[in-house]
């Protein structure tokens, strides 16, 4: 890709991130997203396979539909109340439309369906970028009208991607749409408690994003794709494969790592609030996660591949782990001390 047209991608991509996380009017929040969507496209499409062609048109399909759902949710709020203003969302027409409209953006069940194929599609570079900070423009909207939500629905929402999210990843063989099952199930944990507790809805994304980063780039420094290829990689990065396992023991949520935070105060919350039914459910449902990361640390470091294997002698690389590879692991296995001074901003 021409490292122009690179660079105006990715200057595009945190310019519409930048507008919708900071306007108050919903026309600027949709130019935002529209900004965004557009800016993410060639580099989805960039590798000129009918796979990656695929997944960029099906992603503009989805996101320029939700888009106009946003824009039909805020000019029918503004026809009734007279009010742009982002906060002051509060027409229950308006409401549901502008809730499933971020739930088809995130990719929350049972608007989920694109959200497998076009990571499966992308590189892992873009597929991080499309878990991570293509996500956040959503968060910050879902955020700023968590008061005017419906909490059933958003719970049922909930607990629906968290299911399908354990289910649908227990059988996948790819890499990347493990990866995307485990985002939609931890967006599951996210919207649950948006309404009563919003800050803990943006302490998780932040958190998920931390470790889903370190994910993306260790699979990403050791080309990994699927399974069998994670087999063999131990030869090639021993010391990074063993800090992967602890990052996806973390995503799991395990309890001496940074990942077990969210979680926890996610079920404390809802207990607080009466939903203990839901908290248990969620906090069930969980272990279907669990699952598959545990497989995944399983491949990553604990089998040796059979002597039969049709994979190219993986080699050793003497390059060393890039520094921000480095922190982001540290920090996705070690925050939970720090829980406490975290605890104080809520």
């Amino acid at each position: 890709m021409n490292p122009h047209a690179k660079l105006i991608s990715i200057m595009s991509l945190l310019l519409g991130t930048t507008i919708t996380i900071s306007s108050n009017h919903w026309m600027m929040a949709w130019t935002g997203l529209e900004i965004n969507t557009l800016a993410i496209l060639p580099l989805i499409s960039k590798p000129h396979h009918p796979r990656a062609i695929e997944a960029a048109v099906k992603y503009f399909l989805v996101q320029a539909a939700a888009s106009a759902l946003v824009l039909f949710s805020s000019m029918s709020n503004a026809w009734v109340t007279g009010q742009w203003d982002i906060t002051q969302l509060s027409h229950p027409m308006s409401c549901l439309l502008l809730t499933v409209a971020i739930a088809m953006k995130l990719g929350l069940v049972p608007f989920h369906f694109w959200y497998p194929e076009v990571l499966q599609g992308s590189s892992l570079t873009t597929a991080l970028l499309l878990s991570t900070v293509m996500k956040f423009p959503p968060i910050t909207i879902l955020f700023l009208t968590s008061h005017s939500l419906n909490p059933t629905l958003l719970t049922s929402l909930a607990i629906a991607s968290t299911a399908l999210g354990g289910w649908m990843g227990l059988n996948q063989t790819q890499t990347r749409k493990i990866m995307a099952f485990s985002s939609i199930a931890h967006l599951g944990w996210m919207t649950i408690i948006l309404i009563y507790n919003p800050k803990l809805t943006l302490l998780t994304f932040y958190l998920y994003t931390l470790m889903t980063t370190t994910v993306f780039l260790t699979l990403n420094t050791t080309k990994t794709l699927k399974l069998s290829t994670l087999m063999t990689s131990w030869t090639k990065t021993p010391v990074l494969n063993t800090t992967l396992m602890l990052t996806l023991l973390s995503l799991a949520g395990l309890p001496p790592l940074t990942g077990f935070l969210p979680k926890w105060l996610i079920v404390q919350e809802l207990t607080k609030q009466e939903m203990t039914t839901a908290a248990t459910i969620m906090a069930m449902l969980s272990l279907l996660g669990l699952f598959f990361y545990l497989r995944l640390a399983y491949y990553s470091t604990i089998t040796l591949p059979p002597n039969s294997t049709n994979h190219m002698k993986q080699w050793h690389i003497n390059k060393p782990t890039s520094t921000p590879t480095a922190i982001l692991t540290s920090l996705s296995a070690l925050l939970l001390p720090i829980s406490p001074m975290i605890l104080t901003t809520l």
